[in-house]
């Protein structure tokens, strides 16, 4: 499988985002490296020089675009915000409002604007689903209604159970047996990324800007009869270390227990991707075959196209059956990245 070529890296700058990542512009003439989007005026031809990353640039003498920062990973969780996630993770009490950020000199319109972009939710909303969260463990291990709701500092028990009933549909005292699947924003090499676990183990992992995202949310939540809260559980933890692990070329094998869920068709599909080995592609065809089913290469791919836990069961290591790149939920520039970057170790 080809690289671009210059010609081809050349014609998408300041055209597709896709390309952020992927490689780094170099301007000759003013010694500034930017990256493919950049809204600064395109430059000439004559003038450009290309990078697969920003390291490599300033090796070479070029220092980062003031108005596009290349160095920043795109959609990066800014640290005073890991640092209040952190905080109301480990404080079930704390309760952070407009007036304690601007304490902290933090506007409380930059942060609703995060939170309603990177997570469709406002700051506000994200605490209570957290205590939510915090509240429905608490119930399921044996502690009793009034005893949870204040001790997670609620006012009242008509409070507590507005809130959890905005979430379960029904009140705390009326359990509908519905179960909980965290959920957590990350970042990595090729972008931010969404991951869900339940109890069972993970049952998402998934680039934030995949179009069929909210789709693999309520399909989780129906099959499961579950609500996706924000959370800490285990896997989750897991997850991250062994993905950042997996990018640097320290691992080629996973081993953390997968909550598949789908039709049972579906489940046969992944399963024999988790045969394909690190470094190898397969075909469509040779899915089919092996499910001993040859006809089914169409009802195949629909099933690869439906893999909720991205990476880990490798979709990415399917083409064509002429050695052509075929479709990636999470674009095809980052499925060329993860080939290359199993081929290269």
């Amino acid at each position: 499988m080809k690289k671009l070529s210059f010609d081809q890296k050349y014609d998408n700058i300041k055209k597709d985002s896709n390309y952020d990542g992927v490689f780094i512009t170099a301007v000759i003439t003013t010694g500034i490296f930017c990256r493919p989007t950049c809204r600064a005026r395109k430059p000439h031809k004559k003038n450009v020089l290309f990078y697969d990353d920003p390291q490599t640039a300033i090796k070479y003498g070029f220092r980062p675009c003031k108005i596009c920062h290349p160095m920043q990973i795109i959609g990066q969780t800014p640290e005073y915000i890991k640092n209040i996630i952190k905080e109301l993770n480990q404080n079930p009490y704390l309760k952070i409002k407009d007036y304690d950020l601007r304490q902290r000199d933090i506007s409380p319109a930059t942060i609703r604007r995060w939170f309603q972009k990177y997570h469709n939710i406002t700051f506000h909303a994200y605490q209570r689903m957290l205590k939510i969260n915090m509240a429905y463990n608490q119930i399921k291990g044996g502690n009793s209604i009034t005893d949870t709701a204040f001790g997670l500092g609620y006012d009242s028990l008509s409070g507590f159970n507005y809130a959890w009933q905005s979430i379960f549909g029904k009140p705390a005292s009326k359990q509908n047996n519905k179960k909980i699947i965290n959920i957590i924003r990350f970042n990595t090499k090729l972008g931010a990324m969404f991951a869900c676990a339940s109890q069972d183990g993970l049952c998402l992992l998934d680039f934030t800007d995949r179009r069929m995202l909210e789709t693999e949310f309520k399909d989780l939540c129906k099959r499961l009869n579950a609500v996706i809260l924000p959370g800490d559980n285990k896997y989750l933890d897991v997850a991250q270390i062994q993905l950042e692990e997996y990018m640097t070329g320290k691992r080629d094998k996973f081993d953390i227990p997968l909550d598949m869920v789908g039709t049972d068709f579906q489940k046969q599909v992944w399963q024999v991707l988790l045969k394909i080995p690190y470094g190898k592609t397969w075909s469509y065809k040779q899915q089919a075959q092996i499910l001993q089913n040859p006809k089914a290469v169409r009802a195949v791919a629909n099933a690869n196209g439906c893999n909720k836990i991205g990476i880990i069961i490798p979709c990415h290591r399917i083409i064509g059956s002429d050695g052509s790149l075929t479709g990636y939920g999470g674009g095809l520039y980052r499925k060329q990245w993860l080939l290359d970057l199993e081929n290269a170790i």
